[in-house]
């Protein structure tokens, strides 16, 4: 819909001149000669945006600013003059204008100046949408569950990285959610009904990836019968998920950073290269500052992905998550057999769940519940419906110590750190440091310890 803007200005052919203007541009625009006449316009409609003169009869610009904005906060309105200053701008700004444009100018500077007004207003809107989502209880951001506060702190790492173009780095153990929270970045961006493209670095072979993500021309090699469109391309205004980054060859990695560097990319077979706008989200279950150091993967391709890095915890750190990630997928699941009564989970199968330790995380716990779904007879989910490894084990009575043993737990915890350190002192040849690391202990507590337990 056309945005509609009032212009005041008591200078005719000025009026004129931006009418022509904004409605060439596709905008509504009404002009008036005279604050009073603007206070009046805008109290019989809402406007978004106001175009107002300085100088003028009676109430200048800077009054009916102060005035428009009382009545309506939040609209937007540009101070235009033709008598130019530092002084008129800054106290167009403290009266709450959005900018000031200094007369004379050119179409596309009013233009531009609007356009850069409904930016402002677009990320503004964005960001109440985002604040209201993580204030919604679990299910935040692109319906990510996020009780805990490992989570919720990236939801809200999230929200700020969000409606920028800034390239994003996510980490985390396979299986935390890398896909989802990336399309959770794109949907919260201003390029949500534009493409999102996933790649999976790994899965596709070596030699059809370059041609995959960076197309190729007709005839550039035996099975080139026409020209292809890469997925870089195809992504073009949106989003470029890569995921598994790390199993990017090399020599396709100089080609990934042109894209990130120029914004453009060199179909395979052709002498010129094609413009694109990509926001580009990476991730990666591996450590690539490790592959770095090892020279399996390009320093300065690194930095430039790790922008902003965003670490997913694993499940095992967000276990107040487990109970509303399993609602969750058990609603999904249930949705799909309407005609039957809701899934739950018995108490018994609920504490099964809260004490594993998912290894798998949030992929391992889908897949359970996929199982327990299967099995069930009815609408309750027993713990004899989960698979195997997520069962509590059987309780059974530890067995008696024999008579005359020494029962005192002391001792027992003495002889146990004595032992536990000597085994690190010899894995690690006498190196205190990396012993304390594997003990988790400070090197202080160790070096103590060494000199109480005697140990050489």
């Amino acid at each position: 819909m056309p945005r509609a803007i009032l212009i005041v200005d008591d200078d005719a052919s000025m009026r004129h001149l931006l009418t022509v203007i904004l409605a060439d541009r596709g905008y509504e625009a009404r002009a008036v000669a005279s604050a009073e006449a603007a206070l009046e316009e805008a109290a019989a409609r809402e406007y978004d945006v106001v175009l107002t003169d300085v100088r003028m009869p009676r109430v200048d610009g800077i009054a009916l600013t102060r005035a428009l904005l009382e009545r309506q906060p939040g609209l937007t309105v540009i101070v235009m003059s033709a008598y130019g200053s530092h002084d008129a701008a800054i106290e167009a700004m403290k009266a709450g204008a959005y900018d000031f444009l200094p007369k004379p100018f050119k179409p596309d500077e009013v233009v531009l100046c609007l356009r850069k007004a409904e930016e402002r207003e677009r990320l503004a809107r964005e960001n109440r949408r985002l604040r209201a989502e993580l204030r919604g209880g679990p299910a935040g951001a692109g319906g990510i569950v996020a009780a805990a506060e490992p989570m919720r702190a990236v939801l809200r790492q999230l929200g700020k990285v969000a409606p920028q173009k800034t390239t994003v780095l996510l980490t985390g153990e396979s299986g935390t959610g890398k896909e989802l929270v990336a399309r959770a970045l794109h949907d919260l961006s201003p390029r949500a009904g534009l493409p999102f493209v996933a790649v999976n670095c790994g899965a596709i072979p070596e030699a059809l990836l370059e041609s995959e993500l960076f197309g190729h021309a007709r005839g550039a090699f035996t099975d080139a019968v026409r020209a292809k469109k890469g997925l870089v391309a195809e992504a073009d205004g949106g989003t470029l998920f890569l995921d598994e980054i790390g199993e990017l060859p090399l020599p396709l990695q100089v080609k990934l950073l042109r894209v990130l560097q120029e914004e453009e990319v060199r179909p395979v077979g052709e002498n010129r290269a094609v413009r694109v706008d990509v926001r580009v989200v990476a991730a990666t279950a591996r450590d690539l500052a490790a592959a770095v150091a090892e020279g399996l993967f390009r320093e300065d391709l690194y930095w430039r992905l790790n922008v902003v890095g965003v670490r997913l915890p694993p499940l095992r750190e967000r276990p107040e998550d487990v109970e509303p990630l399993a609602r969750h997928f058990l609603a999904r699941l249930g949705a799909l057999r309407p005609e039957l009564p809701p899934l739950e989970l018995a108490p018994e199968a609920l504490l099964a769940l809260r004490a594993h330790r998912w290894p798998g995380n949030v992929r391992e716990l889908q897949h359970a519940l996929e199982r327990a779904v299967v099995l069930a007879e009815g609408a309750v989910i027993g713990e004899e419906d989960l698979p195997e490894t997520v069962r509590a084990p059987p309780r059974t009575a530890a067995p008696l110590p024999p008579a005359g043993e020494d029962l005192s737990v002391k001792r027992a915890i003495r002889a146990v750190e004595e032992r536990l350190i000597r085994a690190a002192l010899a894995r690690t040849g006498g190196n205190k440091s990396r012993a304390a690391e594997l003990l988790d202990l400070s090197y202080r507590a160790l070096l103590y310890k060494i000199k109480d337990y005697g140990v050489e």
